[in-house]
This record gives structure tokens, sequence and C-alpha cells, in this order.
């Protein structure tokens, strides 16, 4: 006996066209979530503040103790290796200059410069316009109220001018700042080429191109503070030698010059011997500062020599359109993901 199962469907096989049916069938169901998660997302993604993103690329000077060209160095640059920032003599090589936004004291650098709205409204310090001029949705300042209560006047402040002023001891307003602005700068490094991007985002385009040109030139001055440091401090050495050399040379070619004019017309033996003594001591002591000044400006034409050169490939410019966030993509997003999530519901009821 033979038994039709023409009709019957297999275990474990998907019929599309069954799930079609059933969920046009239920095509109704979903109006009402789609229309909830609609409205939602309308008022969360436009609640949101736009922001706007900009980027600019350095290329310093690199330095290395030996040619790493070649075929050898060919091959290690298409694996990502860079053979003369391994012969370095530098203990701080270009890879870990994105690491300077890890640092407090490169990012409080950031907080005094004057920044300017594109519209020319608000003219202040960046630290002030973070703290005081920033756009959020409007429950932030419900949450913000609630966390102002288990805030303590003295977390309170902006940052000082004054000496007193440690980029490691910040209050919780400060260290807030700081995280925003790690949040709003990134820095990164090519590996092949050693091109230095500054990207940068912000709620005003014109801040924007001005954050992008002020860590250029902060890190500049980075750059050229650490590769110049021991050839400056060898200019201060020298420097201080050469002052107390001169002074030891001028006292003793006065002492010399005052015996020999009270002894012109001696003819005693000791006085031309003492005479001849001081002549030589000053003579050391002009060979010795004469040494030492050619030492000083040698040290002088190092700082010059390690003092890197900076191309700019790419200048920062003021953004056109916001860069985000995509109000669209999210709306479709979530009623893309609103629709899965009922259909999974009707599936799983039939």
């Amino acid at each position: 006996m033979e038994t039709n199962n023409t009709n019957n469907k297999q275990p474990g096989v998907i019929n599309l066209k069954d799930i079609v049916q059933t969920l046009w069938a239920k095509k109704k169901s979903f109006v009402l979530p789609l229309s909830i998660v609609f409205v939602i997302s309308c008022i969360y993604i436009f609640s949101q503040p736009r922001h706007y993103a900009t980027d600019a690329r350095l290329a310093p000077e690199m330095e290395s103790t030996l040619g790493a060209g070649g075929t050898l160095g060919s091959i290690a640059s298409s694996f990502g290796i860079d053979l003369g920032e391994m012969q370095t003599s530098d203990a701080i090589t270009p890879l870990l200059y994105p690491d300077l936004m890890d640092d407090n004291a490169f990012v409080c650098k950031l907080f005094n410069i004057m920044v300017q709205t594109q519209d020319g409204k608000l003219k202040t310090t960046y630290y002030d316009y973070l703290t005081k001029h920033q756009k959020s949705p409007w429950w932030s300042g419900i949450t913000s109220f609630f966390s102002n209560l288990l805030k303590s006047k003295d977390e309170e402040g902006a940052p000082s001018d004054s000496t007193q002023f440690n980029p490691y001891v910040l209050t919780r307003q400060q260290n807030d700042v700081v995280s925003a602005i790690q949040g709003n700068i990134s820095i990164s490094m090519d590996k092949k080429t050693g091109v230095i991007s500054i990207d940068v985002k912000d709620q005003d385009p014109l801040i924007c191109k001005t954050l992008a040109d002020s860590v250029i030139t902060f890190l500049q001055e980075f750059i050229i503070d650490y590769r110049t440091n021991k050839a400056r401090t060898d200019v201060i050495y020298y420097t201080s030698l050469v002052d107390s050399l001169r002074q030891e040379y001028e006292k003793a070619y006065l002492e010399h010059a005052r015996f020999a004019d009270a002894n012109q017309h001696t003819v005693l033996e000791a006085n031309r011997n003492k005479l001849g003594a001081l002549e030589n001591e000053m003579q050391l002591k002009y060979t010795s500062y004469s040494m030492m000044t050619a030492q000083l400006q040698a040290a002088q034409g190092k700082v010059q020599e390690r003092t890197p050169a900076f191309t700019v490939l790419k200048g920062a410019a003021v953004p056109l359109k916001p860069a985000g966030p995509k109000r669209m993509r999210f709306i479709i997003f979530m009623l893309i993901l609103a629709s899965l999530g009922v259909s999974a519901r009707i599936l799983l009821k039939n």
C-alpha cells in the first residue's frame, strides 16, 4: 500500500511562500508597532545635536641612524614594517605620536585656545565652550539635574592659567572635559607612509577647523621639543661653560696686562719668568675658551639639524555638511529591526 506524501511538508524545510503568505495575512499587525517605533525614533534622533567632522594630514620629517631603503626596506614596508623606525635613535618613535591624546598634559593645552562659532555669535575658550555652550538632547537636562545633586561644590571650576594648574590632578568637571576632547579628536598614523592623520568632530564647523589647526600646531611643537631636547640641553651646558671660561680668560688677561704694565722696564729674571707664566696661563684660558665656543656653535647647529621639517599634506577645511547623526538611516534601521521583531512574533505563534 503506497502512501501519498506529495502534500505533506518535509521536516526541517522552510517554505518561503508560506512565510510570506502568513506575514501578508497579518499585515495589520505591523501598523501599530511600526508607527510607535517610527515616532520614538524620530523623537530620539531629531533631539540629537548634529556634529561636523574634518581632518588634516601631516608628514613629519623622519630620522633614522641607517638607510632603510633598498629591496629589504620595500619588502618590509609591504608588510607594514618600517625598518627606519626600528633603527631610529629616538626613544619615542612616530608610531607613538597618536598616544599623545591619552596624555592629560597634551589634551589640557586645548583648554585655553580661543574658538569662534561660524555665525560669529560666540567667541570664548574651548573649555568654556564645552562646559557651557554645547547642544544636548532635551532629556539631558533631567539627567544632569540628578547628577549635579550628587556633585560637591568643590568639584566645579574652570582651569587656571597659573602655574598651579596640574593636568594630572583634575576636578570631576575638568576630567569630563578631557574625556569629551579625547572623544572629539583622534590622531592616527599610517605605518607605511608615516603620514599623521588628525580627525576632529564638533557641533560647529568652524570650531572643527580651529581644533584641527591647533592640534597640528601642538603636535609640531611636541615633536620639535622632543627631537631637539638633547641638543638644546647641550647648548645650555656649553653656554654656561663659555661664560665661565670667558670670565676666567678675562681675569687672566687683566692680571697679565697689569703685571706687564707694572714691570715694563724691569730687568729682573724673576719678573720676566712670572710674566711668561701669566702669558702661558692666559693663552691656556683663551684656548679653552675658544674650544668651548666652537663646541657651543656646533651644539647650536645641532639644534637646527635636529629640528624636523613638516609638510601639511591636507589642511583642515570648514565642513559644509553635517557628518551625523544619519537621521534617515537610523529611522530606516529601527523600522527594519521592528519589522523583524514583529515578523518573528507572528511566525512563532503560527
